[in-house]
């Protein structure tokens, strides 16, 4: 008899222990399918399967709990990029970057390859600025239309095949009312043909790096592969901004004419006209794309360039774009140290004609900053005392530095304004008759 209940005694223990551990045990097994909830009856899907825009994950590492009025932040590599979403944008994609240092400030599918319809001409844009500022051609250059380029159809200025244009017309048809007919026929006019100038294109598109992007044609005309990124489509945005800041000219012109005014043009792009500091730069929409756009504008030395691409409708794409903007400028400035050539420092120079070389920045210096902490920012120049000759001009002696907390955001090279050459008997001679034959004088 006692030998039974202690039987008992032990089975029910066994019991107990298996019903207290059973849930434990329940959520240990499945960790890495679902993220278990401590209140028990919220069980979501892992990260890895979950569609970002519809649903909240909670986890111990990787999201930080908060209210409405808090954005949930991934930081990589002690930088700060605003996790999928976070924004809750409509389109189907975004990207937001700061202009000069190109660095990802919110991104949301911003490699999904899509449909740029007429953001494609952004494009076509660059590589006429290029071949401007090359001096292969000029703005008032005539530029010829064909059949071809004539009957492109979709949004056009009805050029007509016996018409000519220059070029300052074509480029201001194309970036206010993203004339069709005006592409094909700068395209021809560059290239040859239109095939030949997509092959340059692609051979551009490929040097930036958009590895997302394939170009079918020039205009941005529905065509099954013509596909790109709105990553990709800020990588072009930017490199056109930044090294053809004139560009500037046509894509900020609200309204206009051609054709000694029989022409009237209206900007596609009405942030132009509503949003304070807008610099461009390009609309698009067909049918199968729906509505994209890639937006640039500048406040307090502050340049953003605002990606929307599958926006469902107009309005959402502008409404879309300025919410990436407003929280850019909310959040972040650039703060310039200094300008391509400015002077940092006279260095001693030993061994050389001149007593001192100049030292002045390589290139224009500056950070992306979030706001407030301008003040944290410490300045570290190493450049030593003196140097020796012989010095060329463009020399590097030394750097400048940029910390925040501890970890570098920024440098820049001090590079020499001027040569030095080494002291010696023939150079000694030579600078010694330049100096009387000047005070002779």
């Amino acid at each position: 008899m006692k030998f039974l209940i202690r039987y008992l005694k032990l089975f029910a223990m066994i019991c107990i222990l298996s019903f207290i551990c059973s849930p434990i045990c329940f959520a240990s097994s499945l960790d890495n399918v679902f993220v278990w909830s401590a209140e028990g009856d919220n069980i979501t899907n892992s990260p890895d399967t979950i569609d970002n825009q519809n649903n909240n994950i909670e986890t111990n590492a990787s999201s930080i709990s908060s209210d409405e009025n808090i954005i949930n932040t991934v930081e990589t590599s002690g930088d700060v990029i605003e996790s999928t979403n976070s924004l809750t944008i409509e389109s189907g994609s975004g990207i937001l970057i700061e202009q000069n240092s190109g660095k990802v400030l919110f991104e949301h599918n911003s490699h999904e390859q899509l449909r740029p319809a007429s953001v494609t001409k952004v494009m076509t844009i660059l590589l006429i600025m290029e071949a401007i500022d090359s001096g292969k051609i000029t703005l008032e250059d005539s530029v010829p239309c064909s059949e071809n380029a004539s009957n492109m159809g979709g949004s056009q200025i009805w050029l007509d095949p016996k018409e000519t244009l220059t070029v300052h017309e074509m480029l201001k048809a194309i970036c206010v009312v993203s004339a069709n007919d005006c592409t094909v026929a700068m395209a021809e006019y560059l290239a040859g043909s239109e095939e030949a100038f997509v092959e340059q294109m692609n051979s551009r598109a490929s040097e930036l790096g958009m590895n997302d992007t394939c170009f079918k044609n020039c205009h941005g005309l529905d065509e099954d592969g013509h596909l790109t990124s709105s990553f990709d489509i800020s990588l072009m945005s930017r490199e056109l901004l930044v090294n053809h800041p004139s560009i500037t000219n046509y894509t900020t012109i609200w309204m206009d004419s051609l054709r000694d005014g029989k022409s009237e043009l209206v900007n596609t792009n009405k942030l132009i006209r509503n949003y304070n500091g807008t610099t461009g730069l390009k609309t698009g929409s067909t049918s199968l794309a729906l509505y994209n756009l890639s937006a640039s504008a500048t406040r307090d030395n502050l340049s953003l360039i605002a990606v929307i691409m599958k926006a469902p409708t107009t309005s959402i794409r502008f409404a879309d774009s300025q919410k990436l903007l407003n929280y850019g400028f909310s959040n972040y400035i650039y703060k310039s140290f200094g300008n391509k050539g400015d002077t940092v420092k006279n260095i001693n120079v030993s061994k050389g004609i001149s007593t001192t070389v100049e030292g002045i920045l390589e290139n224009s210096s500056g950070v992306l900053l979030r706001k407030n902490d301008e003040q944290n920012v410490e300045q570290i120049i190493n450049i030593p005392d003196i140097t020796s000759a012989p010095i060329e001009s463009g020399s590097i002696l030394g750097k400048i530095e940029y910390k925040l907390n501890d970890e570098i955001i920024g440098s820049v090279n001090v590079v020499s304004k001027n040569s030095v050459k080494k002291i010696g008997f023939w150079t000694t001679t030579t600078h010694l008759l330049q100096n009387l034959f000047i005070r002779s004088k």
